[in-house]
């Protein structure tokens, strides 16, 4: 009565399962269309392919425009930062003299060596931003002592450097044991002049022999003398002559022009100080119509005359 019905296979299964027993994959790739089928599982897995968009490759071109562009950035920084290094660079050192008119050649090679042994000892500055022309010039002045200043003048090319050199320009000189010294007005020593020879003579009548000191006394005598003439001449006096005194170091003579007098000065009394004690006994006594053989200022506010 009861029958049991056959069902075919197909029939029994449910449309879903149908669908899963088809034989098609429920792991399928989207289409390339970006749609999915019906009933696929939902994956945000994606093959990869070798056609980028067009946006997606102007944001690659970007940014390896971007990065070139760094690395160029850096590289032209460095190689302005290198020039510019190059060019405050002193490798090699050029000498020329001031402009004042020398009376004598002088070797140049002979101050560019003093520069370069100040360069050894400060490596440093041989950049010029960090130069100090004032350490120089002592360091230069201590071994060259007729230079009265090197400058930095220019820059001719790529780590060289234009040194000008100033020499110093002497009022007095004396010569000591057949060796001619100069002296400046500033009272600085030296031997090497390269200006005219100076019209101040020192006549030695001391008849000290130079083993006893003379050179370190003439030395001495020599600054003083620089110093009185640069004072008498500022008061309207020019110094013709020098002369020391018989058995002393430490005294000194001298003639000033328009007058025969001879004036006594001492080295260890300052010689701005004698040369006003002076300008006020040579007036004093012209004044009075007297011309004495000799006027003696060693002392201070006391001048004495005969």
């Amino acid at each position: 009565m009861f029958s049991k019905r056959s069902h075919s296979s197909g029939e029994d299964t449910p449309r879903r399962r149908r669908v899963a027993s088809s034989g098609e994959s429920t792991n399928r790739v989207p289409l390339a269309s970006g749609q999915y089928r019906r009933n696929q599982t939902l994956s945000s897995y994606k093959h990869a392919t070798h056609d980028d968009s067009e946006r997606q490759k102007a944001h690659t071109l970007t940014r390896q425009r971007r990065k070139l562009g760094g690395t160029l950035l850096i590289v032209f920084g460095a190689v302005v930062f290198l020039s510019l290094l190059l060019w405050q660079l002193i490798a090699q050192v050029h000498i020329t003299s001031s402009t004042k008119q020398l009376a004598a050649p002088f070797e140049s090679a002979r101050y560019e060596e003093v520069v370069h042994q100040y360069f050894l000892l400060n490596p440093a500055q041989r950049l010029k931003f960090l130069l100090n022309e004032e350490s120089l010039n002592s360091f230069a002045a201590a071994q060259l002592p007729e230079l009265e200043a090197i400058t930095l003048k220019g820059t001719p090319g790529i780590a060289e450097a234009d040194f000008s050199v100033t020499f110093r320009t002497p009022v007095a000189g004396w010569q000591i044991h057949g060796q001619q010294y100069y002296v400046d007005a500033s009272g600085v020593v030296f031997e090497r002049n390269y200006y005219a020879a100076p019209d101040v003579q020192v006549v030695d009548e001391s008849g000290v022999r130079p083993e006893q000191g003379i050179v370190v006394a003439g030395s001495r005598l020599l600054a003083f003398l620089g110093k009185i003439v640069t004072e008498a001449g500022e008061r309207g006096y020019v110094v013709s002559r020098a002369v020391l005194p018989q058995d002393t170091t430490r005294e000194m003579d001298i003639y000033v022009t328009a007058t025969t007098t001879r004036v006594k000065l001492s080295i260890d009394r300052g010689a701005g100080e004698q040369a006003e004690d002076m300008q006020r006994a040579l007036q004093y006594l012209q004044e009075h119509g007297q011309v004495p053989e000799y006027v003696d200022v060693r002392v201070e506010g006391r001048a004495a005359y005969r």
